[in-house]
This record gives C-alpha cells, structure tokens and sequence, in this order.
C-alpha cells in the first residue's frame, strides 16, 4: 500500500513538473515575443516621432518662406543686423530704430516682403490681424456690385486696360477677374474679421498671406476700389453736387492723375508690378479704409517728417495702423510694447 501511495506521488509530482516546463517554455518564449515587441515598437515609435518632427520643421521652414509677413523680431537687433558698419547712413538709421525702441515704445517688428504690393500688404495685413471691420461706406454697399456700376451705369469701358500687377493686359477678362477679386476681399475680410480669439486670427492671417495667388487679389481689390472712389469723386467735382475731400484736388493737381483714366494708366496699373503706391496714395488708402496710417520714416529721422499720418485730417474713432519705412518704397510693421 505505502509503495502504491509513493509511485501515485512520485507520478503526480513528475506530471506536474513536465508540465511546468511546458508552461515555463510557452512562458519564456512569450516574454520573449513580447520583449522583441517592445523593442519594435519603441523604435517604430522613436521613428515615426523623428520623421513627424522633420516633417513639421519642413512645413515649417516652407510656411515661414512662403509668408509674405514674417513673424516678430527685436527691433533693435534687426536694426544692428541690417545696419551695420560706420557710415552716415547706418549710423543715421540706427539712431532712428534706438529712438522708434525708447521714446516710442516699438521693441519687435514683423518683416514684410520687399515687392510693389508692400505697403497695401502691410495695412491689410494689420487689419485682418486687429479684426477691424469693415468701413462705415463698405457696409452700406455691395462692393461686389462697383465694377459692374463702373463699366456698365457710368459707361467706363476703359476699365479693360486694368492691369493686375505684373499681368499687364487682360482686356474683356478685366471684368471678371476684377468681380473675383472683390469676392476675395469680401469674403476674407468679413471671416476674419468676425473671429473674436486674436490666435486663431493670426492663424488665418498666416495662412492667407503665404498663399500669393489668393493675397495678390486682396491687393488688386483694393487698388479697384482705390479706382472707384477717384472716378466718384471726378463726377462729383464736374457736376459740383456737393464737396469732394482735397486729397482728391491733390490727385487731380497731377499731370500724371488730372482725369481716372489717367489714375488708372499712369499709377495704378503698375502698382504691383514696378511701382508702389507713392503719398498721395497713401492718403487716399487710408481714407477710403477708413484707418490713420501712421508711418515712421526712418530715413527722415530729425526733421518733421519722420512720422507722419495718411490722411492727415482723420476721425477719432478710426484704427490706428503704424507703419515703419526706411525710404518711402518698401513698408513693415512695428509692433508696441510697453
């Protein structure tokens, strides 16, 4: 009988232990397979991390290049970069960028592409950013609706020698792309202007100004209504209906501007393409945005032009948009800090 109880045991306790080391190897070999899957997924992980990381910093890097505004930089660290060495002029503006940083308060600026669209963009560009809504005119009317009233009820065909920039001719196209481009202006100007939260503003601000086939419309749609607003005031100065402002008497004052067809001819067209709008301009964007311009002109620094408002006659409640120039070409946009 004992001998019966210890084989039953001894049989018992063999079993049992084949069948640990069956369990131990199935064990063994699924920490294995496990181990060898950690180790997968890690580097799958560190991989995909790596190659999200370099895709970004891609989309980045070409975002950045695209950007016709670049985002801020120190004010006077730009100016020791741009102006270096001793002569009279780089001292000259150095000085005037340490006065713009102390006594004005202007610590960063945003760089603004260097073309003929310049100072349109840099004003657009602050009243998309800022949510300024639409000018008190542009809401009582359908700007959509001024290059059909132009052509068709004040019967100015020669709208059709419009040129968009560097595209010189467009001849009976005026018309239609002249209509996309105010629905560009409409359409963004009213998105963004109605977003309440600044980040996700800049966010569409960014997107829209590195894309230079949709920002290139915003540009031409301005110069338009720039048109429209001329021709307008011309009827008014004919038929002697009622006063015009005097910044129109200086646009007529011009040998090169006497008429809008003249305007449009020997300014407007090339604006974009080899000119950029000169001060008379710049009066009469301000007024009819509806926006005091204010511009730092570093390159008149100690006199008392150096900052000077477009127009000079403005309302209390207008924005304020300031712009920095160092010679009267090319604009960019210093930024306040207290």
């Amino acid at each position: 009988g004992r001998h019966e109880v210890w084989s039953w045991k001894t049989a018992s306790k063999e079993s049992l232990c084949l069948m640990w080391q069956k369990v131990k190897a199935q064990l063994m070999l699924s920490m294995s397979f496990l181990t060898v899957l950690f180790w997968y997924c890690r580097r799958l992980y560190s991989f995909l991390a790596q190659l999200l990381k370099r895709w970004s910093n891609y989309l980045q890097r070409q975002l950045i290049r695209n950007l016709s505004v670049l985002p801020e930089v120190d004010l006077l660290a730009y100016s020791a970069r741009e102006w270096k060495g001793e002569t009279k002029q780089a001292k000259q503006m150095r000085e005037a960028y340490e006065e713009l940083f102390r006594s004005c308060h202007i610590k960063y600026l945003r760089q603004v592409r260097r073309d003929n669209y310049s100072v349109v963009r840099a004003v657009l560009f602050q009243i998309f950013s800022q949510g300024i809504p639409f000018p008190s005119w542009m809401k009582e009317r359908d700007i959509l609706k001024l290059p059909e009233k132009l052509l068709y009820s004040q019967g100015c065909n020669w709208i059709q020698q419009y040129s968009f920039g560097p595209e010189r001719y467009t001849g009976p196209n005026a018309f239609g792309k002249l209509r996309k481009c105010m629905e560009a202006l409409k359409t963004n100007w009213a998105e963004i202007s109605t977003t309440r939260d600044y980040e996700a503003r800049g966010s569409m601000c960014s997107t829209l100004f590195s894309d230079e086939s949709k920002e290139y419309k915003l540009y031409e749609a301005i110069k338009f209504i720039m048109l429209y607003e001329v021709v307008e005031a011309y009827e008014q100065i004919k038929s002697r209906d009622e006063p015009v402002h005097n910044l129109f008497s200086l646009l007529f004052a011009r040998d090169s501007s006497s008429d809008p067809l003249s305007f449009m001819m020997n300014h407007l067209n090339s604006i974009g393409d080899s000119i950029c709008l000169d001060q008379v301009e710049l009066f009469l964007l301000g007024y009819l945005l509806e926006v005091k311009i204010r511009v730092y002109r570093l390159h008149r620094f100690n006199t008392e032009e150096f900052q000077v408002n477009y127009p000079d006659e403005y309302r209390r409640e207008w924005n304020e948009i300031p712009l920095l120039t160092e010679d009267d070409r090319y604009y960019h946009i210093p930024l306040f800090r207290m």
